[in-house]
């Protein structure tokens, strides 16, 4: 055990800061176990959306009514949202990643 403080690292904020100080060293363990759960959790809500929402399909380059807007190189995904279904466009802009709406999903797909 050392008698020197730990220090915090800089990009935390201080009202969090402040309210671990206000706790006991058996809270702190559970707040610690709850964040790395809290952590696991948010990744693999992250990891599901990205898998749930962006869904290639293999025609994408092959899209004749491609508007003029949209480069030759964009693929067309699939986006859920409230529950139906869309078909975008999407590519790659320096470090951005951009999407056009195309048409909805046909309901028998």
């Amino acid at each position: 055990m050392t008698d020197t403080r730990p220090a915090a690292p800089d990009d935390i904020a201080a009202y969090i800061l402040d309210g671990l100080d206000c706790q006991n060293a058996e809270d702190l363990r559970r707040i610690a176990a709850h964040a790395e759960e809290l952590a696991d959790w948010k990744e693999a809500q992250a990891a599901q959306e990205v898998d749930e929402e962006d869904v290639v399909r293999e025609d994408s380059q092959n899209d004749d009514d491609r508007p003029d807007d949209v480069p030759a190189k964009a693929s067309v995904v699939t986006k859920e949202i409230n529950n139906n279904r869309y078909y975008y466009y999407q590519w790659r802009s320096g470090d951005q990643v951009k999407s056009k709406y195309k048409a909805p999903v046909d309901q028998s797909e």
